[in-house]
């Protein structure tokens, strides 16, 4: 039988790994069974690079999405040595879809910020989708606030949708208060490492995403709109939603060459689903070297090279149709 969350593109591995489970239940292998399952083993490992190594964007959107992904709680438990959790936003509640805490990475205190979206209906619905309501940010703020008063590093994993849309979070300021936080957390005299690791959702995923180095993993997703949102807008229609990706430039190639990304962190052969631990091992090293290096720079060069950081976003060149005549003469 198939796994349930088997990607269309993925199948041909799939096919293939199950051929050698089977050859792998002979009891007592000749010694041409043994070549043919070092071979196939060599197969497979030759195919999940080949099939990995050419997703389009709408693929790399599924692979981020996937249900088996690593999420926040996940790398909580392999990444950190030590977590306690902090709750509440001191106004209205406590919300899940943002945790907080108190951490330790190899010997080095952090304060972590991350949202989770849970796997299972009832997880899900708990932590509602990883889509954070008000105070959900009033909380990461908070927190985060606190992390500078004491001089710690913050870390915040990325991994929503975006913020929650409905009439009740709209009621109680959502956007004020990722637009609060985007000030707020670029004043923090701190060093901030941001990564996304799943799904980089427009203003919900922004609303934790001011940071001095930004990585994300090497099939995440970091978008102003879904592909899907993109398509109704731009073609009326959801079915539309692979060009939509394609035109997005949302993967971690794309971003990391037009310097909205610091780092893409590679995922293990066959995406992060397939080896949880290893992916937060890779996962550990990234954080660890990053908080370091920032850490020898004093407050003040924080402040001024997160500005420019910044500023530098979406700067660009103007042309007149002068200058794009003569260029084509030359």
């Amino acid at each position: 039988m198939p796994p349930l969350n088997q990607l269309v593109f993925e199948r041909p591995i799939y096919a293939l790994e199950d051929r050698l489970t089977d050859l792998e239940q002979e009891d007592d292998p000749s010694p041409e069974l043994r070549s043919e399952i070092r071979d196939l083993r060599l197969e497979i490992n030759q195919k999940r690079r080949e099939i990995f190594s050419e997703l389009d964007a709408w693929q790399i959107t599924q692979v981020a999405r996937h249900p088996e992904r690593p999420q926040t709680l996940d790398y909580l438990e392999l990444v950190f040595d030590e977590f306690v959790e902090l709750h509440g936003d001191r106004a209205y509640r406590d919300d899940p879809s943002m945790l907080t805490g108190l951490g330790t990475i190899d010997s080095l205190k952090v304060l972590f910020v991350g949202q989770h979206k849970g796997r299972s209906i009832k997880e899900r619905e708990k932590h509602n989708y990883g889509m954070a309501h008000p105070e959900g940010y009033r909380k990461a703020l908070g927190k985060m606030r606190m992390a500078a008063k004491f001089g710690l590093p913050i870390v915040c994993f990325i991994d929503t949708p975006g913020a929650f849309p409905g009439i009740e979070a709209e009621e109680r300021g959502q956007a004020y208060n990722i637009a609060y936080n985007l000030r707020e957390i670029s004043k923090l005299d701190t060093p901030i490492v941001c990564v996304v690791i799943g799904e980089g959702g427009s203003g919900g995923a922004l609303g934790i995403g001011i940071g001095d180095h930004i990585a994300m993993l090497e099939y995440a997703y970091y978008s102003v709109i879904s592909p899907e949102g993109c398509a109704g807008i731009l073609w009326k229609h959801v079915q539309f939603r692979e060009d939509a990706a394609k035109a997005l430039k949302f993967t971690s190639d794309n971003l990391l060459r037009l310097g909205v990304v610091d780092e893409v962190i590679p995922e293990p052969l066959g995406a992060a689903h397939r080896n949880h631990r290893q992916m937060a091992m890779t996962l550990k090293a990234s954080l660890i070297d990053a908080i370091r290096q920032l850490l020898e720079f004093s407050s003040d060069e924080l402040l001024d090279r997160r500005y420019e950081k910044f500023r530098r976003l979406g700067m660009f060149e103007e042309t007149t149709a002068s200058d794009s005549d003569s260029d084509a003469d030359s």
